[in-house]
């Protein structure tokens, strides 16, 4: 959040979009735009802050006009959308949408998948990938999950690469975010 702040400098009368935030995540940050976030699922507005509005709409098909937010925030999304014809589609509709981006995702390169928070299991096959998820994952441990939700998160979950994003956004910066001197993830930024 401190390196968003420092690069964007949102003022008061910005007008910000989230895709697939949630208002805790903004509340003790400082930022005081005007928010609207958009997740698949309703997600109630918080009642203490007027300047955040929530809604529910699909990050690949947005229903804002063209360049209709001074900012378009999105934190660990786009490798959500299953596929990378979803993550060109969710790329193109932030940028459309925006005048300057910030769009932060974990790095397939990373030897920790952060979802499953287990060393190289993002490596393997996907068939392998479902055997393994349910049984040996940090993740699974924690939550149990059927087989069915680990069916539905390794078709979801796709990490990108750096030659990926550069890609999807072939205008913007692509910043490395560093964990003990590996690359973590990536945050696209496009200034105003």
């Amino acid at each position: 959040m401190e390196q968003f702040i420092r690069t964007h400098l949102p003022k008061p009368t910005d007008k910000i979009l989230d895709v697939g935030g949630f208002p805790e995540f903004w509340r003790d940050s400082g930022v005081e735009s005007h928010l609207t976030i958009i997740n698949l699922q309703p997600i109630a507005p918080p009642t203490d802050n007027p300047k955040i509005v929530t809604a529910i709409a699909d990050g690949t098909k947005l229903p804002y006009s063209d360049r209709s937010f001074d900012i378009v925030f999105s934190n660990s999304v786009i490798e959500h959308v299953h596929t990378f014809d979803q993550q060109r589609k969710f790329a193109l509709e932030c940028m459309r949408v925006g005048k300057a981006l910030w769009i932060q995702t974990p790095a397939l390169i990373f030897p920790i998948e952060p979802h499953y928070l287990t060393p190289l299991v993002h490596y393997f096959p996907k068939t392998w990938q479902r055997r393994l998820i349910r049984r040996f994952t940090v993740w699974a441990w924690l939550t149990h999950p059927n087989q069915e939700m680990v069916d539905r998160y390794v078709d979801e979950i796709r990490l990108l690469t750096l030659a990926e994003l550069k890609d999807l956004f072939p205008t913007c910066e692509i910043r490395r975010e560093r964990f003990l001197g590996l690359i973590k993830s990536y945050v696209v930024v496009r200034r105003a």
